[in-house]
């Protein structure tokens, strides 16, 4: 099940729950309202395989081929032949749900 236009937007708006949110989806939160340096720095230095595939997402999105391709191996998971939005969307999506 994905998440519709509404509840990314509500999402993307929920500035006052953010505190309450885990790193990755303060990391998703970061990205998703353009602030691609908090979203890295959210899931920076952490271990686990959830942190590793956000991570794996923000270093597609800055163009760093190489290093995504590392995080993505550190998370179990391979790039996705997917844009960038419907990568963020999908992530949203396991992570929100």
């Amino acid at each position: 099940m994905a998440l519709d236009e509404r509840e990314i937007a509500d999402f993307l708006k929920s500035e006052d729950k953010i505190k309450s949110y885990n790193p990755v989806l303060k990391a998703l939160w970061y990205d998703g309202n353009g602030d691609w340096d908090k979203a890295h720095d959210q899931v920076d230095g952490m271990d686990g395989k959830d942190s590793a595939r956000i991570h794996a997402y923000l270093h597609r999105k800055e163009g760093d081929q190489w290093n995504a391709d590392y995080w993505y191996r550190r998370a179990g998971a391979t790039c996705p032949e997917l844009n960038l939005e419907e990568e963020w969307e999908m992530l949203l999506t396991q992570y929100l749900l």
